[in-house]
């Protein structure tokens, strides 16, 4: 039997990846500004194994919460997860969503995995969900510069020579350069993703938001001081135009 999701990221044998992995989620409800009691419906946008929406749970005390993810096998994972706690709605389909509907959304480690062709269509799948005064916390890793090179050297300790473990691949995304050739693979029922993280650009994603959307704020996790420079994920807050 393979290793969960959950058992994969968030219970890694590394306690320092454990730890980051915690950190991200309480970063990005850090990062939200609205009013917790104010909140009526809370989503998460690929919500994995639903780990982020047992946070929400607590966090938004008189909020529904929707855990929306289209692999059926990790929202098969978040129901197990999630099978206690109140308030959770479960969706795998955009389409039976209610549209604007959401005061606060969550989007974390989604969109690197969503290939080029589809982020228009995603991005205007995030806005359509949102009421009017709502607002979006998007969550995506450094893939370029210093953190490509210790993210790059612990990969290539477990798995050298992997797509996202290559030497040539590290060092272009050192140099702020990243491969553009990502492999294409597909989660069930019939998602398409990306799996590796490398090749990934934040910067190029901030002009994509920028496009669509007002932001709000841009800041990094685990230590906002030191911006995306140093740290491993990127933050960006944004609302309705």
């Amino acid at each position: 039997m393979g290793v969960s999701y959950t058992e994969g990221v968030f219970r890694d044998r590394n306690p320092v990846k454990r730890w980051l992995q915690q950190q991200r989620l309480h970063s990005a409800i850090g990062f939200a500004q609205k009013a917790r009691e104010d909140v009526a419906c809370v989503l998460d946008f690929g919500a994995g194994s639903g780990e982020l929406c047992k946070r929400l749970v607590h966090a938004y005390p008189n909020a529904t919460i929707i855990c929306y993810e289209p692999c059926s096998d990790l929202l098969e994972e978040a129901k197990l997860e999630l099978k206690d706690l109140p308030r959770v709605e479960f969706y795998a389909a955009f389409e039976d969503i209610p549209k604007g509907r959401v005061d606060v959304l969550f989007c974390l480690e989604v969109f690197e995995h969503i290939p080029l062709s589809m982020r228009e269509r995603s991005l205007g799948e995030v806005d359509a969900l949102l009421k009017p005064d709502a607002e979006v916390v998007f969550g995506v890793p450094v893939e370029v510069g210093l953190p490509a090179l210790y993210k790059g050297a612990f990969r290539m300790t477990r798995r050298y020579g992997a797509y996202d473990a290559r030497p040539k691949h590290v060092l272009m995304a050192l140099c702020g350069m990243p491969p553009q050739d990502r492999p294409v693979g597909l989660l069930p029922p019939d998602v398409e993703v990306h799996n590796e993280h490398m090749g990934f650009d934040h910067r190029v994603f901030r002009k994509a938001l920028a496009e669509r959307f007002a932001l709000v704020k841009a800041s990094a996790s685990p230590f906002p001081l030191l911006g995306t420079a140093l740290c491993p994920e990127a933050y960006f807050v944004v609302r309705k135009r």
